[in-house]
């Protein structure tokens, strides 16, 4: 049988450009304000409690709460737009970014801190709980 020389290589290869091309599952505050500054194209997902979402909120965050995220995928998974997932601090977020990838949503990342960061470093009108 010929040996295949390169198909190794060729594969850890498309590996590498395939990490590559994934975005970190976290993103910090300041990144997000920045994207939003430049006017990327941009969807930000509050999956926290509706009266959490009463207390504060981030404008133009579609609220979407996480227990409700498996019967809206089709709404998440509808474009290509980076999607930025945030809750409290950042734990609910995360895991819902992890459920996204594993359903082959890509283009999105969980908020690292939560609302609580982005109201301590980002806009101090956003009030804490």
């Amino acid at each position: 049988m010929p040996r295949r020389t390169g198909f190794l290589k060729a594969g850890l290869v498309h590996l590498r450009s395939v990490a590559e091309e994934l975005l970190p599952m976290e993103i910090t505050p300041a990144e997000v304000n920045g994207l939003l500054k430049s006017g990327a194209p941009l969807r930000l997902i509050d999956v926290r409690e509706p009266q959490e979402h009463a207390i504060c909120h981030i404008e133009g965050a579609a609220l979407i709460p996480m227990q409700t995220v498996p019967h809206r995928l089709q709404e998440l998974d509808d474009d290509s737009s980076r999607i930025v997932v945030f809750c409290h601090h950042g734990v609910r977020s995360l895991s819902v970014v992890d459920w996204l990838r594993n359903q082959g949503v890509q283009n999105c990342q969980s908020m690292s801190g939560g609302i609580d960061l982005w109201s301590r470093e980002i806009d101090a009108n956003v009030p804490r709980y």
